[in-house]
């Protein structure tokens, strides 16, 4: 369903250092830098699959997803998903998949939730059945029965990323990307949001790609670990196999630290 081949991103990024005169001189005279985001990477994920996408900041994680959602196009290599090139088609593909970013919100802030709800719903041109059939579907399991009809602006972190996951699913995508969805969530919040998209596998057999610094995610959701740093591919395996590699006693910090040492990134 998911197949990456020796997909390469850079980035050319201006630099300017301290100070008025150089501000003044970097309006005549620039530098720039390239950044190489993404090298070479290379991996497969089957249809159904929940896999964690682990890495430190910086290390290609969110340039991946946006490879995979058509927002990007990237220098070289192939991607292939349900049988379509991302960004070559974009209205396609974007019917097919959901996603969730953590840090940006596709609620429009001043007006309640569930008019954004149906905007998305006009966005996807979602057939009215399965849009009132998902909806209630997602408000009972999400507790968004009174959340709706407040407006984005005035609601919780936790209460806004139940509403972003419902969002992202309202028109029956088959594979989710998860892009740091517990990020700042208290501990009630984490579970009931784990618990759902435990279900939705199970039950739609959705294909799930998680990013998360928190591997409390990572052992509740996945069995499948892709680590990357300095945007390659580094590991590739179970998550137990991650867990052999790690020093005796350590909890799951300490793990993913010495894992992160262990290929210097």
């Amino acid at each position: 369903m998911i197949t990456l081949q020796g997909i390469n991103k850079t980035f050319r990024i201006a630099k300017r250092q301290a100070g008025f005169s150089r501000a003044f001189r970097a309006l005549f005279s620039h530098e720039y830098e390239t950044v190489h985001a993404l090298k070479d990477v290379t991996f497969s994920i089957r249809p159904g699959e929940m896999v964690g996408y682990i890495g430190p900041n910086g290390a290609g994680k969110s340039t991946t997803i946006k490879i995979m959602c058509g927002v990007l196009t990237p220098d070289g290599g192939e991607c292939q998903i349900n049988g379509r090139t991302p960004w070559r088609e974009r209205v396609a593909h974007v019917r097919e998949i959901g996603v969730v970013f953590g840090q940006r919100s596709q609620l429009w802030w001043d007006v309640p939730v569930i008019d954004s709800f149906e905007l998305i719903r006009d966005i996807y041109k979602t057939d009215a059945k399965v849009y009132k059939r998902n909806l209630c579907e997602l408000t009972e399991l999400l507790d968004l029965s009174e959340t709706i009809k407040t407006p984005a602006r005035t609601l919780s972190l936790g209460q806004r990323m139940r509403c972003e996951i419902a969002a992202s699913l309202l028109h029956d995508p088959k594979i989710l990307f998860l892009d740091e969805p517990t990020i700042g969530l208290d501990a009630v919040s984490k579970l009931a949001v784990r618990q759902f998209i435990k279900r939705l596998n199970a039950e739609r057999g959705t294909t799930v790609l998680l990013t998360t610094h928190d591997m409390q995610d990572i052992e509740a959701l996945t069995e499948r670990i892709i680590l990357i740093g300095k945007g390659q591919i580094l590991l590739d395996g179970s998550l137990s196999e991650l867990k052999e590699r790690a020093p005796e006693g350590a909890n799951d910090e300490e793990m993913v630290a010495a894992l992160y040492r262990e290929y210097e990134i």
